[in-house]
């Protein structure tokens, strides 16, 4: 009897582990810079990019025909309304223009860039 009730507690475990995982969603939308950008240390040059965001990991990538041209790691922060469409928000000008976080529409939060660096890969 304690063999079958400890396996039915595994499961339950696991299913509720699994659950949580099946949660977490990626997010993508084709962005266009209009001028080259900054995120974190990386120069991301002006053109079309698929933009995605993992939940689960916290990640954001930016990639061009399949490569992975920057990556950043982000924390989300609450936002009192659903977004009704895709918005990114940035700052500085020239060459000093940095991309401080995304919202997908639809969504009610704000993803925002975490600016230590290291997490960020590509081609300078």
């Amino acid at each position: 009897m304690k063999s079958v009730l400890n396996r039915v507690m595994v499961v339950l475990v696991v299913g509720a582990l699994s659950s949580v995982v099946a949660l977490a969603k990626v997010h993508k939308e084709k962005v266009t810079f209009n001028s080259d950008i900054k995120v974190n240390n990386t120069l991301v040059k002006k053109g079309t990019y698929d933009l995605k965001f993992d939940d689960a990991s916290g990640q954001l990538t930016i990639s061009k025909n399949g490569k992975v041209v920057a990556q950043s790691m982000t924390k989300t922060e609450p936002r009192a309304t659903k977004a009704s469409d895709f918005q990114m928000r940035s700052s500085g000008s020239g060459d000093k223009l940095q991309l401080l976080g995304v919202t997908f529409g639809g969504q009610n939060k704000d993803v925002i860039i975490s600016n230590n660096g290291a997490q960020s890969s590509g081609n300078n």
